[in-house]
């Protein structure tokens, strides 16, 4: 049950599951809440945040200190609703100032039944976060405020992160078709895993017919749509639930079809190739995570959100059943494996997400890349 909290000072509580807990004013809908409490560095972009799947089951902590000034649109969304199980915000915009706003982030929070919190010393929370780990917590606003022994003990009988088979419930219920722009080149079956609307809309600038079908798909699914490439999207989970998209890729990799994936597609290619994958201390999110390009030796600038990454070695190439593979790209700030590529057949997959959307375009060459991968092989 969530009301609203427009033109009101209501008091929330976040309660983090190790005990701490952090008093502010409800901001969006009022109630309660609960997820795993996750940090985004992203100082722009807070509407992509807010609508990307891979958000399902995570209440954001906002490190920018200001949201909420660009208000919110109907041209931004990465999908048809808001994603995020609770929204923590330090200070929230009284006005919004910009002129494709068509209503104020609070009353999108709210219309969507979202609860958050505003007034919290995000800087304070988030030091927390990166010194324990993401861990669950819970926001309580309104009626929902009670003691907070309660509140904690509501806290711990959530479910965790690890573990948690989600993508099913993020993905496209039915198969849909995003055009090429122009002439069409290439058909693409996309694999939905919790994949964001820009994505798509990438490869169609490149003359790709996008055939997006569900997390469920089968092998059948995706040759039925005779697809000169295969992609499996970003989305929301424990990679080690992913049993049936790594089933999918490998019979995809038997086939030699050209395939790319980012996001939760490189941890079902690293599972796919026999990688083991691991739980972050606190996860890659935010739009300034810087990444090299081991094949070129560039350094991009990046857009991140996953907290799970691939166990695989930085400093040699490995032989799996599909060939000889290697990390392709490596993140500089801790050496998380950012990218995978096979040496004997056209398949490779990157961590982050390199439709920019939000977030810096340094990437977007990848799909190009993918692109090439398919002219390879028609010729």
């Amino acid at each position: 049950m969530t009301t609203s909290t427009r033109g009101t000072r209501v008091p929330a509580v976040l309660v983090l599951e190790d005990g701490r807990s952090f008093r502010g004013r409800a901001y969006g809908a009022v109630g309660e809440t609960f997820g795993e409490a996750v940090f985004s560095t992203g100082m722009t972009g807070y509407q992509e945040t807010l609508t990307d799947p891979s958000y399902h089951r995570q209440v954001v902590v906002m490190t920018a200190p200001h949201v909420g000034n660009t208000g919110v649109n109907d041209e931004d969304p990465e999908s048809a609703r808001i994603w995020v199980s609770g929204y923590v915000v330090r200070d929230p915009a009284r006005t919004p100032s910009n002129w494709r706003a068509t209503r104020t982030l609070d009353e999108e929070l709210e219309r969507q039944g979202v609860v958050g919190i505003s007034g919290v010393d995000t800087r304070a929370l988030t030091r927390h976060l990166r010194e324990r780990g993401a861990m669950r917590v819970g926001i309580f606003s309104g009626d929902a405020v009670a003691a907070e022994a309660d509140l904690l003990a509501k806290v711990r009988a959530q479910p965790e992160m690890k573990g948690a088979d989600l993508s099913a419930e993020v993905a496209t219920k039915e198969p849909y078709v995003v055009p090429a722009i122009g002439e069409k080149k290439f058909t693409v079956a996309a694999v939905d895993l919790g994949i964001k609307g820009m994505t798509p809309q990438r490869m169609a600038e490149r003359g790709i017919e996008v055939h997006v079908l569900p997390a469920t798909a089968t092998v059948d699914d995706v040759y039925a749509v005779e697809p000169d490439g295969v992609f499996f999207s970003n989305g929301p989970g424990d990679p080690a639930t992913a049993d049936h998209p790594v089933s999918v890729m490998r019979a995809v990799l038997e086939r030699r079809t050209p395939l790319f994936g980012i996001c939760f597609g490189n941890q079902i290619l690293g599972r796919a190739l026999g990688f083991g994958t691991y739980k972050l201390k606190y996860g890659h999110r935010g739009i300034n995570q810087p990444v090299q390009d081991r094949t070129t030796g560039k350094v991009e600038v990046t857009a991140h959100n996953h907290g799970f990454a691939v166990d695989a070695p930085l400093d040699k190439v490995s032989d799996t059943p599909f060939g000889r593979a290697e990390v392709s790209h490596v993140c500089l700030n801790d050496n998380v494996v950012e990218g995978l590529q096979l040496l004997d057949q056209p398949a490779f997959s990157v961590q982050y997400h390199p439709e920019a959307a939000a977030g810096p375009h340094d990437a977007a060459y990848l799909f190009d890349r993918f692109v090439a991968l398919m002219e390879a092989e028609r010729a």
